[in-house]
């Protein structure tokens, strides 16, 4: 195991919970301490993929932690340089897009911009529908700033969906272990993430 503390924050794609959920296991197996982190609409909304509340349940007991849910509660993590890595799992195009206008209006926005002036790195798996048309700008805008990795992605579904955009979740913990030595993770686009 790694001795590092790394927050694993979780967006409302809900139809890639599952694989955050099995990135999240990968991640406490690899690093002494993981600390959960969900947006607001995260934690207050039950989908087809399951209910809010046992989602965070279930993150609270891999973690050994309670999750963080709040502005308030995510905003200790800069002063307090509570996280040595941040990893956004899934990073809808909605978080992407306030990440690169310096939005800070969710639970994730703050943990992400409290980590980063830091200076730590920031890991972000994305996972939206428009990834190749109205988020393209702001993922070309984050994979320019400094501190900021990307999990490999690519289209999750070319014929149904040209411009979507899925990380491949089980490359989480290589590309958490190779941007906490200031690495992106290559190849950084992947064929297919199905």
């Amino acid at each position: 195991m790694i001795d590092k503390t790394i927050g694993f924050a979780v967006c409302g794609s809900f139809c890639t919970h599952a694989k955050a959920m099995e990135a999240l296991e990968a991640v406490k197996r690899t690093f002494t301490h993981v600390i959960p982190i969900v947006s607001e609409c995260t934690a207050a909304t039950d989908t087809r993929f399951g209910a809010a509340h046992d989602f965070m349940r279930e993150m609270m007991r891999i973690c050994d932690h309670r999750v963080i849910q709040s502005i308030s509660e995510a905003e200790p993590i800069g002063p307090k340089k509570l996280l040595d890595l941040l990893i956004i799992a899934p990073c809808t195009g909605n978080t992407l897009g306030k990440l690169a206008a310096g939005i800070t209006d969710t639970s994730v926005t703050m943990a992400a911009k409290a980590h980063l002036r830091n200076q730590r790195p920031l890991l972000i798996a994305p996972s939206t529908n428009d990834g190749l048309t109205g988020s393209a700008a702001n993922l070309g805008a984050l994979l320019n700033r400094k501190h900021i990795y990307f999990v490999p992605f690519g289209q999750d579904d070319p014929i149904q969906k040209p411009a979507s955009l899925v990380a491949d979740f089980s490359k989480i913990p290589e590309a958490a272990q190779a941007a906490l030595t200031g690495v992106q993770l290559q190849p950084l686009l992947v064929t297919h993430t199905k």
